[in-house]
């Protein structure tokens, strides 16, 4: 029942993203979307719903917003953003787009210090934790240390590419405009099995909350996100 309901969703938010007109406004929701119960994560002129990992502001440098667009500044050092509330199951949607080397990422289930699930944003092409971890791992779209997303994977270098997150429960979905390049199931020995041999086996019972912030990654490099969206299942 779980699982038809999961494919269902899916379906749903596929159908969704390539259906909505080419027209449609950036960091708005369509009839549709907002039938279907989607909400804007990020509004595209302020940082409500959001502040800094590390304190209750938002960041005073390093992060601006420009024409609907949230802008990581290379070298602006404001550190990682997450959201005010915490999420357990959802399918979060984020457009995103890299410039030349950058390195960032989206994290879900982040507990109060920063740590959470991460669903990797990177240039595999020129940034050297390509090349890290273990057989690819570390790529764009894997779960980052853990999961090596599908070698074959749609990316658009020149433009922006929707990451989309799907949670339900302890089964996990990576996206990546439109096609689901890894999935995984948490919480059982396989899952513990990966984290005891990765850079998280020394935090306790790493992803294994059932809800906790989204958060975006600060990494030094200037990277791109709008169009940041959820719907909670």
């Amino acid at each position: 029942m779980q699982k038809s309901f999961l494919i269902l969703v899916l379906t749903m938010a596929v159908w969704s993203a390539s259906a909505q007109p080419k027209e449609e406004a950036d960091n708005t929701l369509s009839k549709k979307e907002k039938a279907e119960g989607w909400k804007l994560l990020w509004d595209g002129a302020t940082t409500n719903g959001w502040k800094s990992s590390g304190s209750d502001g938002f960041p005073a440098k390093g992060w601006v917003i420009d024409n609907g667009v949230l802008k990581v500044l290379k070298d602006g050092k404001g550190g990682d953003i997450i959201t005010d509330k915490k999420y357990q199951n959802f399918i979060l949607k984020a457009d995103f787009k890299i410039t030349e080397g950058a390195n960032s990422g989206i994290k879900y289930f982040v507990n109060r210090g920063g740590i959470g699930c991460e669903y990797q944003i990177l240039d595999d092409q020129k940034h050297p934790d390509a090349k890290g971890g273990v057989a690819g791992n570390r790529t764009l779209g894997s779960l980052y240390d853990l999961i090596t997303a599908s070698a074959d994977k749609p990316f658009n270098k020149d433009g922006f590419n929707t990451a989309m997150i799907v949670v339900k429960g302890n089964h996990v979905e990576h996206w990546l405009n439109n096609v689901k390049i890894l999935e995984y199931e948490r919480n059982n020995q396989m899952w513990k099995a990966l984290v005891n041999t990765s850079k998280y086996k020394t935090f306790d019972d790493f992803g294994a909350a059932s809800q906790g912030n989204i958060l975006l990654q600060e990494h030094g490099d200037e990277v791109w996100f709008k169009n940041i969206k959820i719907a909670e299942l």
